[in-house]
């Protein structure tokens, strides 16, 4: 799990300071942050993987609570009395409780430890799904190239052949012309020789596959064999 950011919203300076002080015992402590209902703002979850709600003014705790449990990419935790749970729960589905019981910071910091692995295991996803897209567009590039290659490869050649022609017969090309056409013929060249090492790293990683292939084949024999 990396490091992760946790923001405490209490109006309880001795709420703020046991949470805070129940994660120095623990093995993995968050940045912490601690802020006042005065201080919060509608923004104050985001860029946070944690929020933990505790007492504050009636008046602000509602949009606390509405804002941080609909926060993406993040989880929110709130400690509030044994009675308000049903309510709370109701009202903000998505929201962590944590009765104000006997034991209430153990029970916080075991939620918030799982809530933060579940942020974590979540944006991790996210991360290898945005990968896994960028990498079917790219083999999806790759192989509109192969398809394409001979197309590109009979154009080249018919530009050279052309260029060719025109500088092999000055008198057929005015003088201000034949600059131009070196300049045709010498690009034509070039994309020539990056479409050969295409074609050639096009080999390459087949011939890699197939050797991979025949590995795991070999790999998998023996360990029939085996059995």
């Amino acid at each position: 799990m990396n490091h992760a950011s946790v923001l405490i919203v209490s109006d309880d300076t001795e709420f703020a300071r046991t949470v805070a002080a129940r994660w120095q015992a623990e093995r993995y402590v968050p940045g912490i942050t601690i802020v006042t209902s005065d201080v919060w703002q509608a923004t104050s979850s985001a860029g946070y993987d944690l929020s933990i709600i505790g007492p504050a003014r009636d008046e602000k705790r509602a949009p606390i609570l509405a804002s941080a449990s609909v926060t993406p990419g993040s989880a929110a935790v709130c400690v509030a009395d044994e009675k308000d749970i049903p309510s709370l729960h109701a009202e903000y589905p998505h929201l962590l409780l944590v009765p104000m019981q006997d034991g209430w910071p153990s029970t916080l910091i075991l939620v918030s430890l799982e809530a933060l692995r579940r942020v974590d295991a979540v944006a991790r996803a996210q991360h290898a799904e945005r990968q896994a897209l960028g990498s079917q567009s790219h083999a999806t590039l790759g192989r509109y190239m192969l398809e394409m290659r001979p197309s590109v490869n009979n154009a080249l050649t018919s530009v050279l052949g052309n260029a060719d022609l025109l500088l092999l017969e000055p008198g057929r090309v005015p003088s201000e012309c034949r600059d131009q056409i070196q300049t045709i013929h010498t690009m034509a060249l070039r994309l020539h020789e990056i479409m050969q090492r295409f074609s050639s790293l096009a080999t390459e990683m087949r011939l890699g596959e197939k050797e991979s292939q025949a590995e795991t084949e070999t790999a998998s024999g023996r360990l029939a064999g085996r059995v």
